[in-house]
């Protein structure tokens, strides 16, 4: 057993070792300027009565306690670690059964493996196994930290006792953003059944199997992982860059790390380094987002993940007009058939989407209403329209004043109401037919109301008085 700890300590040294090279060589640029997080790891351990229970050479506590004491002294050295143990089922004996027998024993400090070793030595099986309180209790054990990965580790014999819900309290540390999933070890038999919805399941039925389980679990922990983004083309080919991405944490919902995408110099994305722990959501913010859920990283890989980000392009063109009017009036571009509104940009802009239909509002005077504007891939969508005309209204004494447009029918559509104190207005409009229906405030007859029809032609300036 002695041999297989070494081994253990061996492997904890390359491991970090390799974890080095992956934040100072294929890491992007940004990322090696960050600030590495700090990991803190809180262990669970399973004092409950149970442990006194022999398990191949000695008792399932005595052999736990000499296995966990070796790793974490090899851990003491590790950089950029802190520690913290919890224990339930050792205050007081089972019968009874105790549901609220768990304790923060040794609280995360720097340097503070030797008084968890020295607290694990003393401890005495004893109580119940109260795993979802103490789930929902280590909450409290992680002080505040900015640039913190909350960690834990439940090592336990047997499964819930007191009715409570494991499950439940583990998502509740995620979707909290407390902790990321937990890892669980379980000593002697098979629980995996029963921790799958948990986090992640290792099954030591062996002392072997103990020490091989911790030593995936401080890997996974403490490592990351490269991988790389393929934003695709319409032919399916990865040459679609310098967009933004954000990977999401799946559980919580919480922005775990932002990248330019890029390529490199051969036209190959870029490697990016990724914490494993994580089950993503990744968004690529085209226009609209194109979007991956529960994405998954294999540690000891390189992984790919990809996904449909063909675009094309999208200009309003009116030409003539002037700047002033053309870069204020909006162009409200939805998803068809629908009031969610992907982007709103100007006349004379070009903006780039995913490749598809759009419907696009363009709200000149009368507003244009196009449906299933079609933007193919790789090219651009051009909506000519003619030049604005200046219409200037004047109204002797103001009153109460509307606009209509008249369509090919001879119907009215009301485009626009005159502020009643106002005597002199301009509008720019679309070329077409208007009439302005108008009274005087000051005469309160329905019979003085007046009204004039008027043509407007692109680019044209016309008076009207009432």
């Amino acid at each position: 057993m002695q041999k297989t700890v070494h081994r253990f300590s061996a492997c904890l040294t390359g491991l970090f070792a390799a974890s080095v090279l992956l934040f100072t060589g294929n890491t992007p640029l940004h990322a090696q300027e960050a600030e590495r997080p700090l990991n803190r790891i809180l262990l669970i351990y399973d004092a409950s009565n149970s442990m006194n229970a022999r398990w191949q050479s000695a008792s399932k506590m005595a052999i736990s306690k000499k296995l966990i004491t070796e790793i974490l002294d090899s851990l003491s050295t590790v950089p950029n670690l802190q520690l913290a143990l919890r224990v339930y089922g050792h205050q007081k004996p089972y019968p009874p059964l105790d549901c609220g027998d768990s304790r923060l024993e040794v609280p995360f400090a720097p340097g503070n493996a030797r008084k968890i070793i020295q607290t694990i030595r003393g401890l005495a099986p004893k109580g119940s196994t109260p795993i979802a309180y103490s789930l929902t209790e280590a909450a409290k054990d992680f002080p505040p930290c900015d640039n913190c990965r909350n960690l834990i580790i439940l090592i336990t014999d047997g499964i819930e006792e007191c009715g409570g819900d494991p499950c439940a309290a583990s998502r509740y540390l995620q979707r909290q953003g407390i902790a990321l999933k937990p890892f669980i070890i379980g000593i002697g038999k098979d629980f995996s059944e029963d921790f799958y919805c948990v986090g992640e399941y290792f099954d030591a039925s062996s002392e072997n199997d103990f020490v091989r389980a911790f030593e995936i679990v401080i890997s996974q922990a403490l490592n990351t992982t490269t991988a790389q983004v393929n934003l695709l083309d319409a032919d399916g080919s990865p040459t679609v860059s310098n967009l933004n991405m954000t990977f999401y944490d799946h559980i919580s919902g919480k922005p775990v790390y932002n990248y330019v995408h890029t390529l490199n110099y051969r036209g190959l994305p870029d490697t990016l380094t990724l914490d494993p722990l994580h089950v993503y959501d990744l968004v690529v913010h085209t226009l609209p987002p194109s979007r991956l859920d529960s994405v998954v990283v294999r540690t000891g890989r390189h992984n790919t993940i990809a996904l449909p980000a063909a675009q094309g392009n999208l200009t309003v063109s009116m030409k003539g007009s002037r700047a002033s009017v053309t870069e204020s009036t909006p162009c409200v571009v939805r998803m068809p058939g629908s009031t969610e509104i992907v982007n709103v940009q100007y006349i004379n802009a070009n903006n780039r989407y995913l490749a598809g239909k759009y419907d696009v509002d363009i709200l000149t005077l009368p507003p244009v209403c196009l449906k299933n504007v079609d933007i193919s891939p790789n090219k651009t969508t051009t909506i000519d329209l003619p030049m604005l005309g200046i219409c200037v209204f004047r109204r002797n004494g103001g009153g109460f004043a509307t606009l209509y447009a008249i369509d090919s029918t001879g119907r009215q559509q009301l485009i626009h109401s005159f502020g009643e104190n106002k005597t002199t207005e301009t509008l720019y409009l679309r070329p077409g037919t208007y009439i302005i229906v108008n009274r005087s405030r000051y005469n309160l007859r329905s019979t003085a109301t007046r009204e004039k029809t008027f043509v407007l032609k692109p680019g044209a300036t016309v008076e009207v008085s009432l």
